[in-house]
């Protein structure tokens, strides 16, 4: 039997894998590294990050967003950008790092990837600042400060990468930057070439070029569109690609360059009503149209959780058994 590293290895790269990639059992994800993650810790709490933006979450809600009204917009001016935006530092001391050390080194690397945990994305993090709607318009209306935004966040992620490359030595980076809604891209194939894929060469070059050989980008949402800028930018694994896709269909046109990983909806079966054979069908679609290879069965959340208790499980249950049935 394959480690489950070796099976990934085998799905990604268009070889025989003797089962399938159970979503994210692959990666081992180090998330006690010390980056000021951004979001509200649970439901009926507010909290405010060290880039000065204010993350409500609602107690009716699945989870937290950044407030933008007058008084909690972190950036209210982009052509000001400069004197309101400034990064927070980053951790370099051993102190500061030493559960995420800790957890690093107790994993079989040669069953798991040690991964890098990074969010928000660089075109997440300017809504964050400023709201979707300011941002949009950026775009449009002030393109060289966008630009020189966009900068100054991929300099702080190459900053925090370097810290964790030194201390860590990760062999797979996930990384969160969603870029559309359900049925269509934010922005156009041209904006984002224009803005977002440069910032990404720069930044996914350098945690190849330091040894990280899995890249692995959740973006739950449709980005069909977008598969070519996800390969020129080094993406190995499109986690939280959603049935809008069409995820058999860009198998069949990019499979053997990037792997999909997911097809299974969270809005369809991770719901406070779920049930297991609403999970086995979705899923069991999935695996039948999608394949064995370029493909990985996973919920379309973000991390190796789902919003209502037991559904994660249940998912990875039903994975197993339906190798079981087709391998």
């Amino acid at each position: 039997m394959l480690t489950k590293r070796q099976n990934l290895m085998e799905v990604i790269k268009g070889g025989n894998p003797d089962r399938f990639v159970n979503q994210y059992e692959f990666m081992e994800i180090i998330l006690e590294a010390p980056m000021d993650l951004p979001l509200a810790p649970a439901p009926g709490t507010r909290v405010k990050n060290k880039w000065g933006i204010t993350f409500d979450w609602p107690a009716d809600q699945i989870g937290s967003f950044p407030m933008h009204d007058d008084e909690h917009k972190a950036l209210k001016d982009i052509t000001d950008w400069k004197n309101q935006v400034k990064a927070p530092a980053i951790e370099t001391s051993e102190e500061a790092w030493a559960a995420a050390v800790a957890h690093a080194n107790s994993v079989d690397r040669s069953d798991k990837f040690v991964t890098a945990f990074c969010a928000p994305g660089i075109f997440e993090m300017t809504h964050h600042l400023m709201s979707m709607e300011d941002a949009l318009m950026a775009l449009y209306e002030e393109p060289e400060a966008m630009k020189e935004l966009i900068d100054y966040v991929v300099e702080y992620e190459l900053a925090y990468a370097k810290e964790y490359i030194d201390h860590i030595h990760p062999d797979a980076l996930f990384h969160h930057d969603d870029w559309g809604s359900q049925i269509s891209t934010f922005i156009s194939p041209a904006m984002f070439d224009e803005f977002i894929l440069p910032a990404y060469k720069k930044v996914y070059g350098y945690w190849k070029a330091n040894g990280v050989e899995l890249i692995v980008h959740h973006s739950d949402s449709y980005a069909a569109t977008l598969v070519p800028e996800m390969i020129e930018m080094g993406i190995d694994i499109w986690q939280g690609v959603m049935t809008t896709n069409n995820v058999p269909e860009l198998i069949k046109q990019y499979g053997g360059q990037i792997t999909f990983m997911g097809d299974i909806d969270s809005g369809r079966v991770d719901f406070p009503g779920w049930t297991r054979e609403k999970i086995y069908e979705d899923a069991r679609k999935a695996c039948e149209e999608c394949g064995k290879l370029y493909f990985i069965p996973c919920l379309s959340q973000g991390l190796n959780i789902s919003s209502f208790p037991g559904v994660y499980e249940a998912t990875s249950e039903v994975i197993d058994q339906l190798s079981k049935e087709m391998f």
